[in-house]
Order: C-alpha cells, then structure tokens, then sequence
C-alpha cells in the first residue's frame, strides 16, 4: 500500500456524544477517519467503539495526537469536519488550523449550533485562509449515528467536495412514500433513497434554517404537551392510557417522532419508586437558546411566529417551580366538571384536532419566518427541499412535512402554508374541534398558551380588518406617529392635530 492511499480521507475534531456517532457514521460509508479530541478519552471511547464495529481488517478511524499530526495523515486538498462547542472554541480550533499549516483550497466544516450571524461573519474572516463551510445537524446522537438531516451552506465550490459525503451518511427517504427509511443498528446495510441534505444557500442559511427548525421543535414539543396537559387534568386520564392514545395518533395524520417518543416516555416507569416516570421529574424545562434565537431572529424581521415565542415562553414560566408553588396556594381557578364517557372520548378528538391544526400553523409560521429572513439577506432558499430534509433524520421528522413539501412543488413563491389549498383545506375540517378543546381547557382553567396562540395567529391571518385601525390612532393621538388611509393611495401618511380645540387632518409630505 502506498502512502498516499494510506492517508485518511476526512480529518475530525471533537468526538464527543455527536461527533463519535458522526464519524462512525462516516466509517461506515467506507470513508477512513483521522480523528481529534482534547480529551485524549474521548478518542479511546471513538477507537473503542470503531473496534467493536469494524469488520475490516484496517482500522477505520486513526487517532492524532496534534493539529500538525492530523493534516500529515489527510489527503490534500484537506476536509476536516468540527464537532465542537459553539462560539470561542470554533475560532480557536480555526486559529489552531491556521497555525498548523492548513491552506486556501481546504475546507473546514462547522457542524455545531452556531449562531448563522457568527457563521457569515468567520466566512469573511477566514476567506483566503482556508475554506469555511457549515452545516447544521438535526437528530441528536441516533440520528448522528445512523442518519442525521443535514442543511449544509456555504461556498458552492465546497459544497461540489461535500456533496457527496453527505448524501453517504444523511437519512433516506423512500421517495415514494416520502417515509424514513430507518437504520438504528450498525449491523443493517445502508439505506437506499433520497438523502436528507441539500444545499441550503450562502454562508449563514443553513445555520439560520436549523434555528428555525429548532424553533418549531420547541413548539412541537410544548403542544403535545399541553394536549398531555388537557388530558391528564380536564379528563383524569393517567400517563398509560395517554400513552396509548399518543400511539393511536401516531397511525395517523399526526406520525412523528416526537408523538413516538411521547407515547414511550409516558409507558416508562421509576424503578426506584414504581411511580410514572414522568411523574418523578420536576416540571422545569432547560433551553440552550435555538428557540430563544428563533422568536429573536422573527421579531428582528417582523415575522409574527407568535406560537414558537410562546413555546419558549412556556419553558420560561416553569422555571418559577418555587413561584408557582406559593401561587397555587393562593390563586384560584375553576372546578373541573367531571365528564361522561361520551364526553370524554369527543374531548380526547377535540385535542387531536387541535394538535393537528396549531402544528400546521407552527409550522408555517417558521417557514414564513425562514421566507422574510431569505429575502432580507437575498439567499434563494427551496422551500420544498427544506421540507423534504425534514422528512427523516431530525427530531421534527414526520409524514405531515410530505405535504409541506407537496404545497412548494405546487406553488414555490408560496407566502404562506395556510394559503395552501390543502392546508386551508385541512384547518376548515378540523378547527371547530380545536376551537372547542381551546375552550374546555380554558374553561377548566388548563393553560394552554401554544394552541391559543397558533388559533389567534390563524384567526389573525384571516381577518381582512384588524384593530390595528384604532392602534395607528393611539400612536397618532399620543406621539404624532400617522396613519395611512383606506381610502387614499398607499404610502400617503395623515396626522390629526389631536389636542387642539377644533380637529384637524393633515396630509404628511
């Protein structure tokens, strides 16, 4: 064996939880890894586990020891994938790239939660450096292990070298069925179908579209949990018997791997008390900031992604665990009225309906949202294949983004989903069900802020007429702000002289 053709073909750094299940991901796809990690253990467990796996002769992933060692053991032009911690430790791997003797025509690829505003600005930084590429992950360890969705962005040239590594190690979906095609052991052959990973468009895009679908995971995630919620409270209904209509709604309309999981978590048991498990874990939900950024980045383009905002809210509110103590010993609410079994069974449709209509509307809030920011940084982003990566791999992976992907290749300038003739389609069947578990929730004092908020966004978006009339005279009364007219041409703006004695309207150049 030559040396050249003993050299590996992709440098790693960072193997910890995701960059171990990547790079084994990548071994498996026949490519011949030099890895990296500070924590020299953190190489040993990678080493470990490729040795456990590997039915080769060759040893798939060959550890390093320095920066300097690993790009004396890569092929040129160098390809090395970054693991790590978002923020600092990206630019001082960089710098430490840099410093080993990396050159212009290699290609560094950041596959952490990075910030997108971060990204464009360490793609003008490092120009001429190296090449710095992206490209955000979604489907935590399983899916990094086995197929994870990938929304890669940056340099084409780049992407023409990354292509087809990551069309290797993405998820696939029968294209069609539009289903995952699943592999959860390293034992089962690689699946064949269409690879969730495109092109998503210039530095920033992807990290900016992976925001967007964390964003929407969060409020994925507190919707089932207020259907949960509604359940457990309003019907006296334990984690078993929710867990088994959880099951049931994964049959249908509402397949997805968050229902999947639910319906697991709520089977699940405490061995040390026998207890549900979900009964023994304390009601305060973390965050790393994706969401946070989501409802940051849709205020700053003035997209109203009303129900992601409030899925971050909601994780907020139960942080104030002591707060919310001392309040339930104070505050009141209503008595619940008990429900007959025939109530009990149209209740449980009513929160699927519900469920089912604020995911569509959550949904096209953030695809919305992704369309505002596209416009304003003039990246031409494909709608449909952003659906279509979605479909496997991700944590928001579900048989309902095939019709998402459906409306785009109908219409590709879509505004927004609910202007979809399937979707309205689809809100028009089921909202009077939504509107009606809104209300028996409300009413027995459940709060359930992610279904109202998607409901007040859809009746919002509906309304020809809004009251933001009677708001442009408020700020018009107290702060000289002006109005435009329904009667005058547009762009024309209009003050009235609110505190003099008599009334006067006057038109503003």
């Amino acid at each position: 064996m030559t040396e050249q053709t003993a050299l590996c073909d992709i440098g790693f750094i960072g193997l910890g939880v995701m960059g171990k299940n990547i790079a084994l991901n990548l071994a498996d796809n026949g490519y011949k890894i030099a890895g990296f990690d500070l924590d020299h253990n953190k190489v040993e467990e990678t080493l470990s586990a490729d040795a456990a796996e590997n039915t080769t002769t060759e040893p798939r992933i060959i550890p390093c020891h320095s920066f300097t060692e690993l790009l004396g053991k890569l092929k040129a032009p160098h390809l090395i994938i970054l693991s790590i911690p978002a923020g600092a430790p990206v630019d001082d791997v960089c710098g430490k790239l840099i410093d080993a003797g990396i050159k212009a025509d290699d290609i560094i690829v950041d596959t952490g939660n990075s910030l997108w505003t971060d990204t464009i600005e360490r793609e003008k930084r490092y120009r001429g450096k190296f090449n710095f590429f992206t490209t955000a992950v979604s489907g935590g360890e399983v899916g990094a292990r086995f197929g994870p969705s990938l929304m890669p962005s940056g340099d084409p040239y780049a992407w023409a070298r990354i292509e087809p590594v990551w069309h290797a190690i993405a998820a696939k979906v029968d294209p069609e069925t539009g289903r995952a095609l699943e592999r959860t052991h390293h034992t089962q052959p690689l699946p064949q179908g269409e690879p969730c990973a495109t092109y998503i468009g210039p530095a920033g895009s992807g990290h900016y579209v992976k925001m967007v679908h964390n964003g929407i995971e969060y409020a994925d995630m507190q919707m089932i949990c207020e259907a949960y919620h509604i359940m457990r409270e309003s019907l006296s209904m334990s984690p078993m018997e929710i867990a088994d209509i959880f099951e049931q709604w994964n049959n249908g309309i509402l397949n997805s791997y968050l229902m999947e999981i639910s319906s697991d978590v709520l089977r699940e048991f405490d061995p040390e008390t026998k207890k549900p498990l979900v009964d023994v874990i304390l009601d305060k939900a973390g965050q790393k900031g994706t969401g946070l950024w989501t409802a940051v980045g849709a205020l700053q383009v003035g997209a109203p992604a009303t129900t992601i905002a409030q899925s971050v809210f909601a994780r907020s509110l139960s942080t104030l665990k002591h707060a919310r103590i001392r309040a339930a010993k104070l505050l009141t609410g209503p008595t619940i009225a008990q429900v007959d079994v025939q109530e009990r069974k149209d209740c449980i449709e009513q929160i699927h309906d519900a469920l089912y209509c604020s995911k569509i509307v959550a949904y096209a809030q953030g695809f919305q949202l992704i369309k505002l920011a596209a416009r304003e940084q003039n990246w031409p982003i494909d709608f449909g294949g952003i659906a279509k990566i979605w479909r496997a791999g991700c944590i928001i992976r579900a048989a309902f983004l095939q019709k998402i992907t459906d409306a785009y290749n109908r219409d590709s300038d879509l505004g927004n989903l609910l202007l979809d003739e399937y979707f309205a389609g689809e809100i028009a069947k089921y909202q009077h069900n939504w509107r009606h578990a809104i209300a028996k929730a409300t009413l027995d004092g459940i709060p359930c802020g992610a279904f109202s908020s998607a409901l007040a966004y859809y009746d919002s978006y509906r309304m020809d007429t809004l009251p933001a009339n009677l708001l442009q005279a408020q700020r018009d009364f107290f702060g000289a702000h002006t109005f435009e007219r329904v009667d005058k041409a547009p762009g024309k703006k209009y003050h009235v002289t609110w505190s003099a004695d008599k009334r006067q309207m006057v038109e503003i150049d």
